[in-house]
C-alpha cells in the first residue's frame, strides 16, 4: 500500500490562556477569540490550547467559536495542573495525585467533546527526592491506567509528552517513554513528538520517530531554537520522510516561541508547513 499523501497532515497552532505560563513557547496568548481569528486568517487547520481550567474553555463557548472560524481542535493541553497549582502524576502525596488526575480528566472531558486530544506533558512528573526511578514510572503507569480506561469511556486519547533534561529529570526520550506505554497496556495512550525537546535528547531524531511508529499521536513542529519551523537549523526533509515511512497522518502543531512576534512567527510556521507537506 502507497504511503498516505502529506496533504493528509494538518496544521495546528498554539494559544495560551494561562497568564502564569508567559514567557513558554505558544504563539498566541490571552485572548482566545483573536487567536482563533488569526489563525484562520492565516490558513491553520487547528489550534491547541494551554488553557487553566475545563472551566475556563466551556466559559469560552469553544465550539461555536471554532465553528466561527472553521478550526478545529488539535489538542488541550494540561500543564495547568502544574504550572498553576503543583500537581503532577508521580507526586508522592497520594491526595496530589488524585488531584492532578481529576485536573487532567477535566481537561480531557473537554478534549473528548471536540473530537480531540489531551496532552500529558509537565504533569507526568519527576522523579522526588527520596524516590527512584522505578518507584515513579510505578506511580505513572498506575495513573496512565485510570485514564486510559477514563479516555476509551469518552472515546477520546491522550498524549505523553516527554520534555528535556533541562524541565525534568524523569521522561526525556520518545523511545523510553513509548515503552512505558507498551509495558503499561493502555489502549488511548500515544506519544506527543515534540522536535525542540528530541533535538536535545534523541540520538537520531529520524531513529526515534521509526521507532514509535502508530505510537506516535501528534508531533509539535519546532526548530532547534524553539522558534518557528524555519527559523533554526533543523533539517526537515529526513524528518517528514520519517514520517511519510511510518504513515503519520496527525497534526504538525506549533508550540514555538511568539518571536519576533505572534503573528510574524505564525505566518513562519504555516509557510513552512505548506513547503513541508507538498
Amino acid at each position: 500500500m502507497p504511503a498516505p499523501a502529506f496533504s493528509k497532515l494538518k496544521s495546528a497552532i498554539t494559544i495560551s490562556l494561562v497568564p502564569q505560563a508567559r514567557g513558554g513557547p505558544f504563539v498566541f496568548w490571552d485572548d482566545l477569540r483573536e487567536g482563533c481569528a488569526t489563525a484562520a486568517k492565516l490558513g491553520f487547520d487547528a489550534v491547541e490550547i494551554f488553557a487553566p481550567s475545563a472551566e475556563t474553555l466551556r466559559a469560552a463557548n469553544l465550539k461555536r467559536l471554532l465553528q466561527e472560524h472553521n478550526l478545529k481542535l488539535a489538542a488541550l493541553g494540561t500543564g495547568g495542573g502544574w504550572v498553576l497549582h503543583k500537581l503532577h502524576l508521580t507526586q508522592s502525596d497520594p491526595a496530589a495525585r488524585k488531584q492532578a488526575r481529576a485536573f487532567i480528566l477535566s481537561i480531557l472531558e473537554v478534549a473528548a467533546e471536540h473530537g480531540a486530544q489531551a496532552i500529558i506533558g509537565s504533569m507526568h512528573g519527576r522523579v522526588e527526592p527520596g524516590s527512584t526511578r522505578a518507584e515513579t514510572i510505578n506511580l505513572l503507569t498506575e495513573a496512565l491506567a485510570e485514564l486510559d480506561v477514563a479516555a476509551g469511556r469518552l472515546g477520546a486519547g491522550l498524549l505523553l509528552e516527554p520534555v528535556n533534561r533541562y524541565e525534568t529529570n524523569f521522561l526525556t526520550s520518545v523511545v523510553d517513554t513509548a515503552q512505558i506505554i507498551r509495558e503499561a497496556g493502555t489502549k488511548q495512550i500515544r506519544v506527543l513528538a515534540d522536535l525542540f525537546h528530541m533535538n536535545i535528547e534523541e540520538t537520531s531524531i529520524t531513529g526515534a520517530l521509526e521507532q514509535l511508529g502508530p505510537l506516535l499521536g501528534h508531533v509539535h513542529l519546532a526548530d532547534s531554537n524553539r522558534r518557528a519551523a524555519g527559523a533554526g537549523h533543523l533539517d526537515y526533509a529526513p524528518i517528514m520522510h520519517s514520517l511519510r515511512k511510518i504513515n503519520y497522518t496527525g497534526y504538525l502543531s506549533g508550540e514555538v516561541l511568539p518571536l519576533p512576534d505572534s503573528e510574524s512567527a505564525a505566518r513562519q510556521q504555516v509557510e513552512t508547513f505548506r513547503k513541508l507537506v507538498v
